[in-house]
Formats: C-alpha cells, structure tokens, sequence
C-alpha cells in the first residue's frame, strides 16, 4: 500500500511538470499576435493585423477565443479565425484595451473626447457605458490598459499626465496617484497593491493604494538584460514577474522582448530569440 501511493504522489508530481507554460502575445508595431511555447520561443498559432493596426492588449477566454484592441476597435475570434464579434471605435477615438471579466463580459478602454468605459456581452453589444475626460488632448497619450476592482472601481493609468486615476462605477473621480513615468498599465497584487508598469520610466512600482506609498520598485540594467519601455506585467503566484520589454521608443533591440524576474529584481528567464518576433507589449499566460 505505502508502494501504491509514493508511486500515485509521483505520477501526480510528474503530470504537473509536464504543464507547459504558453503565452499569448502582441506589440504595438508588431503586425500579428501570437501564441508561443515559453520555453522554446517557438510560434505555435499566429494572426496577423491588418495595415494601420496597433495592439497593446491581448487575453484568451476561458472558452479558449482570443480577444485583441486592434487600435480601431477590439475583436473576438475563434482558433480558426473565425470572427465572433467586431466592436469599432468611433472617429476620433482609439480603442488600445479589450478584458474578459469574470461575469462572462467584456470590458473595453476608449480614449476620445470623452473617454469611454464600456462592458460587452457575450455578443459583443453595449450593456454599460461610463463617460470621463483625462484632461488630456491627444487622444493616443491618454491611456493604455485599465482595470475594474473587486470594488466596480476603474483604475485609469494616464500616459500623459503620469498618475493612476481611480474611477467610481459612475465616472466619478475617487483618487490620483502620482507615479512618473507614462503608466501603461496596472495591475492588483494579492494583497490589494497596484502593480504600475511605468512605461518609459524603466520599472514596475508596487503602490500602497490606501498610503499611496511606494512598497517595491522593480528595475534592472544589467548583462542578462534591461528594461526599456515597461509595458504589461503579470505577477505569477510565486512572487516572480512576467515582463513585456517593448523597444519601440529605444534604438537598443538587443533587449529580452520578454523577462521574468523574482523578487529580488533577478532576471530568472528571457524569452529564447525568434526573429519572427519585434515587439512585445502585452501579454497574457496560459498552460
């Protein structure tokens, strides 16, 4: 009996190792996204872009479709191509974020005069809408990535104003954060902190949301690689950091497009060189 189960524990350990990491990737000047092998590199499913399209956020559905911002809209396709639905911008507007939520909706980001917070159902069609100014007049530095709270807040990172904005679930501003930077994204931590890619500013900032203190600050220059222009990040359970090292604003391409780094700022993993691939601004990872 005591044979039986070291073998079963084994087996067990075994078919966990045996889960591959894959990431669903796209970059704003790169014209496809993709799903790649972490380990490898290796593009295993690719959609390319039309002339003009800009992507800075990708995720896949618990029903494995594959949700994008394209720039002029966001879309739902399928493995096969296949379109689900196509949301379009209005003129004048940009559409750079595109998220599942937990209640089978979607949530998408449009920077316009007004801003616009809008949640999709299934179909694709308007079920909310929230209406913001930024204060901000160019429509492509207002924001990137945003987030919905536990709490029906949004938190808003202005590129051109350098703070996370955070939002009431009817427009109404709750708080600022100054962060420097460009802010692209955040994201929540476990314990409730704002994990802020700070852009152009180099480095991942962990902000107490109730002090609105600083806890960490993630950056590296080092032989292993350099952060560039921080896009968005994901904070894997076991405390390391999954990095998206856009290189568009930097004349350096030698850096990792992709780095994962531990808590004590130590690059763990680069994403293996493909020539296939420029530019990584957004990612989203799956086994």
């Amino acid at each position: 009996m005591k044979k039986q189960i070291i073998f079963l524990v084994l087996l067990l350990l075994c078919c966990s190792c045996s889960k591959k990491e894959k990431l669903l990737i796209g970059g704003s000047g790169w014209q496809q996204i993709a799903i790649v092998d972490k380990s490898s590199g290796k593009i295993e499913w690719k959609h390319a872009l039309a002339p003009g399209e800009e992507c800075n956020k990708v995720e896949m559905t618990p029903k494995g479709h594959i949700l994008y911002a394209y720039k002029q809209g966001a879309k739902l396709i399928d493995r096969k191509y296949q379109v689900i639905w196509d949301y379009k911008a209005n003129e004048g507007e940009e559409i750079h974020f595109a998220s599942y939520l937990e209640s089978g909706d979607f949530l998408l980001a449009i920077c316009g005069h007004p801003a616009r917070i809008v949640e999709l159902d299934n179909n694709g069609n308007p079920v909310r809408e929230i209406k913001f100014m930024t204060a901000i007049p160019d429509v492509h530095s207002q924001f990137r990535q945003i987030l919905k709270t536990p709490q029906n807040t949004y938190l808003i990172p202005l590129l051109g104003k350098h703070k996370i904005s955070e939002l009431d679930e009817n427009g109404r501003f709750i708080k600022s954060v100054i962060c420097g930077g460009t802010p692209f994204s955040v994201k929540l931590t476990d314990d409730g902190n704002w994990l802020v890619s700070s852009g152009d500013g180099r480095s991942l900032i962990e902000i107490n949301s109730e002090t609105r203190a600083t806890i960490q600050k993630i950056e590296t220059t080092n032989y292993w690689g350099s952060l560039l222009f921080v896009a968005e990040a994901i904070r894997y359970k076991n405390g390391n950091t999954l990095i998206a090292n856009w290189n568009g604003h930097s004349d350096d391409k030698s850096q990792p497009l992709l780095l994962e780094m531990d808590p004590s700022n130590q690059i763990v993993w680069r994403l293996p060189f493909n020539p296939e691939i420029s530019r990584i601004s957004t990612v989203f990872s799956f086994f």
